[in-house]
């Protein structure tokens, strides 16, 4: 996997395994030995850019806890030592690296027992009298994704720490699951997926740091059909063993993964100059005679009440209605051509 990921610029991200965490702790000869083999064997060419020291280490197995912080420092120092120095381990403000969190909309909802809607835990539009409010910072969240972002960067400043980044390294949903997890469909996994890249893709952060963007890694690339516990256990990948779709998902403004791509969408490029976007969205509503009755407040594709969503709905209208004749998608280069349905909630964007 390392070697096939080498020259691609991929970030990525490798993990020692809880079983050999005791032994690096307790060894700096056994750290030396897991850094040089994976790691030092495949870096510059494989981009490597941090090391996960277990996973979930004080639940699943508590009694390591003491031995941790040394397996992190006997790593560290098995990467100076290989002239490895990289801003990648969990050292935090010492480091000046990042926080690693498992984000899990999924179980905090079906664990709230109706508490929160399940539009909150999709990323879906909420009337502002079902916004969630925390009643210490008073800020509103739109998202549970987002809470769960701002409680740890809240739990980090109740310690006396700042200025450390939060990256999630594991976050999705469940395409399936038993008789008892109603809520693990296909459809709700790729509502989930599909609404989490667009939020990440802002390049915003939670409302308490509204600057620091939140990288994301989705969970997961394959389904573990051999995974014990629930149904759902085994549900959680994009893709079957087989390689093939269990829904679709767009990865980036050019890639999708998909079950069924026969439908282009156009939506506002990632990234466009606002300006450029603005132009845009007024040309496609004006002259372009785009439908924008929809995007207009108090409509179902009003909120989120940004001109990159708004200039989406629009440039797609008037793509799907033009197409035939001629009309393209381009917008002075502020749209791209997409095979993931950008509708959410209520917003239905029309596909041919």
């Amino acid at each position: 996997m390392l070697n096939a990921l080498s020259n691609t610029g991929i970030e990525v991200m490798v993990s020692v395994t809880n079983e050999e965490v005791l032994g690096i702790g307790e060894l700096p000869s056994t750290a030396a030995a897991w850094v040089n083999k994976n790691v030092a064997a495949y870096v510059p060419s494989t981009n490597i850019t941090a090391i996960a020291v277990g996973s979930e280490v004080l639940s699943s197995i508590p009694h390591a806890a003491p031995i941790l912080v040394p397996a992190m420092n006997n790593l560290y120092k098995a990467l100076l030592a290989s002239n490895l120095n990289y801003q990648i381990l969990q050292f935090l403000k010492n480091t000046k690296s990042y926080y690693m969190l498992n984000a899990y909309p999924y179980y905090e909802y079906v664990k709230s027992n109706g508490i929160f809607p399940l539009e909150y835990a999709l990323f879906k539009p909420l009337p502002s009298v079902k916004q969630i409010v925390d009643p210490n910072t008073l800020f509103h969240y739109n998202s549970m994704f987002d809470a769960l972002v701002d409680a740890a960067y809240n739990s980090i400043a109740a310690l006396n720490f700042s200025g450390i980044p939060i990256v999630v390294t594991e976050t999705g949903w469940p395409s399936f699951g038993g008789s008892k997890e109603p809520d693990a469909t296909a459809e709700n996994a790729e509502t989930y997926n599909s609404n989490l890249i667009r939020r990440v893709s802002n390049d915003s952060g939670p409302p308490s740091q509204p600057t620091i963007a939140i990288n994301t890694y989705i969970y997961e690339l394959f389904n573990e059909d051999k995974r014990p516990g629930p149904v759902s256990e085994r549900n959680w990948g994009v893709l079957f063993t087989n390689g093939t779709a269990v829904y679709d998902v767009s990865l980036s403004d050019s890639d999708s993964l998909g079950a069924n791509s026969s439908t282009a969408f156009c939506i506002a490029r990632p990234g466009a100059d606002e300006s450029s976007l603005r132009d845009g969205l007024n040309w496609a509503c004006g002259p372009g005679q785009a439908n924008c009755a929809a995007i207009q407040k108090g409509q179902p594709c009003y909120s989120p009440n940004t001109v990159q969503n708004h200039a989406s709905y629009a440039y797609n209208d008037y793509y799907q209605k033009m197409r035939s004749s001629g009309g393209t998608c381009d917008f002075g280069g502020t749209a791209t051509l997409t095979t993931a349905d950008p509708s959410y909630g209520s917003c239905r964007f029309i596909g041919r």
